[in-house]
C-alpha cells in the first residue's frame, strides 16, 4: 500500500479558535504601542466613568480592587495577525462600573481614554454583558508596564488595539466619534472574525 503523499504531511488542520488572517504567536506576546511607554504608580492611577451617566463616578486603585473581582480566560488576536490563546486576566467587569455610574438612555458608544491621551471608541453594546474588563493581572501577577499595566481595557472579541493600554477614562457618548487609530484609517468596530482591520473592510 503506497504511504501518504508529501502534501497531506505537511498539511496542518486550522485551530478553529483562530481568526481568519491570524497566526498563532505561542508563548510570545509582541509590545506594540502608538506612544511613548508611561510610568504610572498605581497609587496615583485612577478610572474615570463620565459623559452620559447619571452618577459620574471615579475610583482609586484601591477602591477599584474593593469591586467584585472578575476574571477573563480565553484568546486575544491583535490587527498585526498574531493571536495568542488560553490568556488569563483578572480585574474588574465593565458592567460592574456601569452599573455604579447608571448610563442614560441616550448613551450609545464609549470613547477609552488612556493616561497617554490615546483613544479608541466602541459601541456600549461591545463593552458590556461579560464583553469587556478593566485588568491589572495578566497570568496571577502584576499586569506589565509594556503591555499596559498598570491597567489597560480588554474587549478581547476586538482587535486589541480596542483593549486600550494605561487606562483612565470611559467617556459615554450619544453618538460614535472616532479615536486614534480610527482617524488614521483603522475600522470603527474591528471584528477579528470579519477582518475589520481598516475602514471599509
Amino acid at each position: 500500500m503506497p504511504g501518504p503523499t508529501r502534501g497531506f504531511l505537511g498539511r496542518r488542520a486550522r485551530d478553529p479558535r483562530l481568526p481568519p488572517g491570524q497566526y498563532d504567536v505561542g508563548r510570545d506576546w509582541p509590545v506594540l504601542t502608538a506612544e511613548p511607554t508611561p510610568r504610572i504608580a498605581p497609587e496615583t492611577w485612577s478610572i474615570t466613568v463620565d459623559g452620559k451617566v447619571e452618577t459620574p463616578t471615579t475610583w482609586t486603585w484601591d477602591e477599584a480592587h474593593a469591586l467584585p473581582p472578575s476574571e477573563y480566560r480565553g484568546d486575544i488576536h491583535c490587527v498585526t495577525t498574531w493571536s495568542k490563546f488560553d490568556t488569563q486576566f483578572g480585574g474588574v467587569s465593565v458592567d460592574t462600573l456601569l452599573e455604579a455610574a447608571r448610563p442614560t438612555a441616550e448613551a450609545h458608544f464609549v470613547m477609552a481614554t488612556s493616561k497617554t491621551g490615546y483613544t479608541t471608541n466602541l459601541p456600549l453594546e461591545h463593552v458590556t454583558g461579560g464583553k469587556a474588563w478593566v485588568v491589572w493581572e495578566f497570568d496571577g501577577k502584576p499586569l506589565p508596564i509594556e503591555h499596559g499595566g498598570p491597567v489597560r481595557l480588554l474587549v478581547p472579541h476586538l482587535y486589541f488595539w480596542k483593549s486600550a493600554k494605561w487606562i483612565s477614562r470611559l467617556t459615554l457618548l450619544t453618538r460614535d466619534q472616532q479615536g486614534f487609530w480610527e482617524q488614521n484609517g483603522y475600522h470603527d468596530l474591528g471584528d477579528p472574525w470579519r477582518q475589520q482591520r481598516y475602514q471599509g473592510d
